[in-house]
């Protein structure tokens, strides 16, 4: 983007802070989503070091930015500098998008109802479903926690680590007061049995994504059944290995690439109160990693 053609003047801010930032697809995103609607709002990525985050959150006010987006290492970080945080936020404890409201910074996460709302597109309900989660951490941890709020009907989370698996269990039912989370080994004796019943299956780890294509799953391809959703947050490739699986099983697939358009679109619409156009998003998401590919 060349900044010397844009009149930043006539702009409203928002952006991204992070450390690194330089890979992240959201400046392209929510550009082009501003520009097909016609909003007279700029995104521009922030490289802030960990030890500068106090002063970058205190020039949301300065500046008058509209608000922001966080990555890492920032998400849980920046919670002490913020003005309030929204219930999943305080659930979560992460924030990945802070509102400016007229001065009073308000932290959110958008990456749980980002996923659900990646489901919904795919007509997936996830109320009285029952879901396996792998892995446990942040991106995990949100899903879960949003997995509850929507009404699960059994959760099952499992993790190389079983005792990050259990934490996070313990976390939840303590917060949620629910009773209907467990933890799992990968070498639990029924995990088939388990897995049997399972309508959505939900892979947050990294593995597979680019450039490891072809690195297997963590789940024993054979336990995939055509009666279940497999979803990957890895989204670059788009179909990663254990889709890949999951679609000559028969199962139905849902890519990480919904999750991150969705969640960036909740952002979007916390900042402008304008409906985000989604399939724009994510037809640019698709084209900017093509193009990275090349």
């Amino acid at each position: 983007m060349d900044l010397s053609q844009i009149d930043l003047m006539k702009k409203e801010l928002v952006g991204l802070f992070g450390y690194p930032v330089e890979h992240s697809l959201s400046p392209v995103m929510h550009n082009a989503a501003f520009s097909k609607l016609d909003l007279d709002y700029l995104y521009l990525p922030f490289e802030v070091d960990p030890d500068n985050l106090k002063a970058a959150v205190e020039g949301i006010k300065g500046l008058g930015l509209q608000g922001v987006n966080l990555t890492i290492p920032h998400k849980k970080a920046v919670i002490p500098y913020l003005d309030e945080v929204s219930r999943e936020a305080e659930l979560i404890g992460a924030v990945n998008t802070i509102k400016n409201e007229s001065g009073k910074l308000v932290g959110y996460n958008t990456d749980g109802r980002g996923f659900v709302r990646s489901l919904a597109e795919e007509n997936f309900e996830l109320h009285n479903k029952n879901a396996l989660i792998i892995g446990a951490g942040g991106a995990a941890r949100a899903i879960a926690f949003q997995f509850g709020l929507e009404g699960v009907h059994e959760l099952y989370i499992t993790n190389r680590t079983l005792e990050k698996a259990k934490n996070l269990v313990c976390d939840i039912e303590e917060k949620l007061e629910l009773k209907n989370v467990q933890a799992l080994s990968f070498k639990t004796k029924n995990l088939k049995e388990i897995i049997t019943e399972i309508d959505l299956l939900v892979d947050t780890t990294p593995v597979g994504m680019y450039p490891n294509f072809e690195v297997e799953p963590v789940i024993d391809p054979s336990l995939i059944h055509q009666n279940m959703v497999v979803s990957d947050l890895v989204y670059n490739p788009v179909k990663t290995s254990l889709l890949r699986t999951a679609n000559k099983k028969g199962a139905k697939i849902v890519s990480g690439l919904g999750m991150l358009v969705h969640q960036g679109a909740i952002a979007f619409e916390l900042w402008t109160e304008k409906k985000a156009p989604i399939k724009l998003m994510s037809e640019v998401i698709k084209d900017e990693i093509e193009n990275n590919k090349n």
